[in-house]
């Protein structure tokens, strides 16, 4: 069972990376690519909705959203742009990363979080 859920995880790695390659193809439809960025976004930033020390639902929010992402991105995807780009990724047999693209995402992340508090907490009066 260990081995199987090596093998899941492995695939969503694979996948991820997948759908970051296929957002980034002309091929791949606007709202497509949007859903892309954001799920591939999300399972590669280091920060979280509910934190991973948070017994179960750490992980379980992680599962639903980018296997969920994942999924919705693939039904938006043409099947020959998925097909290369796991192709491609399973060639790479590692995900995207480098510490400049983390510092980018977590200013990426922060500037959204900011810009929403800005928004909602109703700063806009300054």
């Amino acid at each position: 069972m260990l081995t199987r859920l090596r093998q899941l995880a492995d695939g969503l790695t694979h996948d991820v990376h997948a759908m970051w390659l296929a957002a980034r193809d002309p091929r791949t439809p606007f709202g497509a690519k949007a859903l892309g960025v954001v799920v591939a976004g999300y399972a590669l930033s280091p920060i979280d909705l509910i934190p991973d020390f948070v017994p179960v639902l750490g992980l379980l929010d992680d599962l639903l959203i980018v296997a969920g992402g994942i999924w919705l991105f693939v039904r938006m995807v043409p099947a020959p742009v998925m097909i290369e780009a796991r192709a491609t990724a399973l060639a790479a047999d590692t995900r995207p990363g480098s510490h400049a693209a983390t510092v980018v995402i977590v200013l990426v992340w922060l500037v959204v979080a900011g810009g929403l508090a800005w928004q909602f907490l109703g700063f806009t009066n300054w």
